[in-house]
């Protein structure tokens, strides 16, 4: 399945030729970005953002995987500041991963 993305739409900012307008209109239909306004988010602050993206320029493109790992890590070592911490990580790297991850918590645990 193909993906595309597209930039953000910018108020006032406007396409030159009525075929540019339309190209723009049909590419912004078939946006797959995961950041649209539906979804539930846990806004991550400075910090973390910060942390996530150095431990992506560290791991690459299995960043999100090694920072699920140490969330799992921390939480069955019973440090929950750490898991936080990582699960937060996780979460700004890729959100499917990081919600698999909070299924952890007794929280979520099935009855």
């Amino acid at each position: 399945m193909t993906l595309h993305f597209v930039a953000a739409a910018v108020p006032g900012a406007r396409a030159c030729s009525p075929i540019a307008k339309a190209m723009a209109a049909r590419a912004s239909e078939r946006a797959a970005n995961d950041n649209c306004e539906g979804t539930a988010r846990v806004p991550a602050n400075d910090q973390m953002l910060r942390a996530a993206l150095r431990h992506f320029a560290e791991h690459g493109l299995g960043a999100a995987r090694e920072a699920r790992a140490q969330a799992e890590s921390a939480f069955f070592a019973g440090d929950r500041q750490a898991y936080d911490w990582w699960l937060g990580i996780t979460r700004a790297l890729d959100r499917r991963l990081a919600a698999e991850a909070a299924m952890l918590t007794p929280d979520h645990a099935a009855p």
